[in-house]
């Protein structure tokens, strides 16, 4: 063995990783990128979740409940409040996924707490998101306890009662006012909740093989020049590719959606209406994905760039699109994430349709700006493809 020789492999090799910034910055900058989004991406408080109140009663104790209700979303902000005037409004809104839960003042609300009449407040919540659905809850629960007041101690042999009476007659003593919670759905197990991220997974990774790995790879090999000899336009080069792709991301998608669904246990998976649903939302999320990896790899020609940031993308789209937790739990910065990011809606959408059997009410937001996305990346993908090696 010859040192020297050793010493000039390993001159090359370093020669090489120094010429590929890309392969540099994903090396130092992955580990702290997941550092940071998985640290905030899981366990944080529910913030500004949407919830609907419908006040019935409009009376003074409903108000009452209406101010501790607003104190929480001025306070601790744990949720955004709309108020409806009517609860089939605020059920068609929660089971569209537009509120997180429902917050009924009965009509008699009022006159039960003078009455001490047994009062309720309902709490209807959507179950599909468990995480959200108790950090309300407890927050409800704390207004609960707040308008109930401190339990009055029994009297104590010998203690005279002229300062109980005095007590009793200065301060009005609250009937106990019960929190009646309502799920609207069967219970969710953990795995369909995950259900969503994992076809939307399935999806990206045909994404980054189909228009990264695939795309550079071709050029690599030179089956790329085979198209700069034909008359085809940069638009029908890039549609031709972006479409193709997004007709292997919708069969992966699907494949999974269907065995998913088969091993979770989801009930109507074979619902004809549903599954047109389905398809809707797969297809769009496929060409979004797609015409995503098309637009990052349209001017990359290193063979390890798509496979160097593949954790990367994986690990800042996926995480802060709510397929692990919700969005709900996350800083403000993060929440910008999920704003710009394809996941979010393409997860949202799933779980409307795998979860709730919402139909066209639930996915038709998300669908929308699937498309509009997919329309932008198209059109700069076509400004910014080179039709020459």
């Amino acid at each position: 063995m010859q040192l020297y020789r050793v010493g000039a492999i390993i001159e090359r090799d370093m020669r090489k990783f120094f010429r590929s910034p890309a392969l540099m910055m994903t090396s130092m900058v992955f580990p702290l990128m997941q550092l940071i989004v998985l640290g905030y991406a899981f366990g944080g408080q529910i913030k500004n979740a949407p919830i609907a109140v419908v006040d019935e009663d409009r009376g003074p104790e409903a108000r009452l409940v209406r101010e501790h209700l607003y104190a929480i979303e001025q306070g601790p902000r744990t949720f955004r409040i709309s108020e409806y005037n009517a609860l089939s409004d605020a059920m068609t809104d929660l089971r569209a996924g537009f509120v997180k839960a429902v917050v009924e003042i009965p009509h008699d609300f009022s006159q039960r707490v003078l009455s001490n009449n047994n009062p309720r407040v309902a709490f209807i919540e959507d179950n599909t998101d468990n995480f959200t659905a108790s950090g309300i809850l407890e927050r409800i629960q704390q207004i609960q306890q707040d308008m109930n007041g401190p339990q009055m101690p029994p009297m104590q042999p010998g203690q005279p009662q002229a300062g109980t009476m005095s007590l009793l007659n200065s301060q009005r003593l609250p009937s106990q006012v019960s929190i009646q919670t309502v799920e609207v759905y069967p219970y969710i197990e953990y795995v369909k909740y995950l259900l969503s991220g994992s076809i939307s997974i399935s999806i990206f990774v045909v994404a980054m093989i189909g228009g990264g790995i695939g795309f550079i790879d071709d050029k690599a090999r030179g089956f790329h020049e085979g198209y700069l000899v034909t008359p085809l336009t940069r638009t029908d080069l890039v549609l031709g590719l972006v479409f193709s792709g997004a007709i292997k991301g919708l069969l992966a998608g699907l494949t999974i959606t269907i065995i998913g669904g088969l091993i979770a246990g989801i009930a109507q998976l074979w619902d004809p209406v549903r599954l047109l649903y389905l398809v809707v939302v797969l297809g769009t999320t496929a060409l979004c994905m797609i015409s995503f990896m098309f637009l990052m790899m349209v001017r990359v020609s290193d063979p390890l760039v798509p496979r160097a940031i593949f954790g990367v993308l994986n690990t800042l789209l996926f995480f802060p699109s709510g397929a692990i937790y919700p969005t709900e739990g996350f800083p403000a910065w993060l929440r910008w994430i999920s704003v710009v990011d394809p996941f979010t809606y393409a997860v949202h959408a799933l779980k409307n349709l795998l979860l709730k059997n919402t139909g066209l009410s639930g996915i038709y937001f998300d669908v929308s700006v699937l498309v509009g996305f997919s329309i932008l990346l198209i059109t700069a993908s076509i400004l910014l493809f080179k039709r020459q090696v």
